[in-house]
């Protein structure tokens, strides 16, 4: 269980860059417009903390996609 968590983490840190990258937000910007610190940001996108389904939630909305297609590419980055 502990290596899959860990999997998972990481692959939600790839798609959350990703992601933040795409949308052209540097790491402060996507903290602000989600009221979150840049540090936690930096923390989960290094996959050093784990987001609460509420924080997977505003960082979606944040992001401009939606809550199922966030965990659907979370899970095809685990998969690959």
């Amino acid at each position: 269980m502990e290596r899959t968590n860990a999997k998972l983490i990481k692959a939600f840190a790839k798609v959350l860059k990703r992601r933040r990258r795409a949308a052209g937000l540097s790491q402060e910007e996507l903290a602000f417009r989600s009221e979150l610190s840049p540090s936690y940001i930096s923390l989960l996108e290094t996959a050093n903390r784990q987001p609460t389904l509420t924080v997977l939630a505003e960082l979606a909305d944040r992001l401009d996609v939606g809550l199922p297609e966030l965990l659907a590419e979370i899970i095809a980055e685990l998969n690959e």
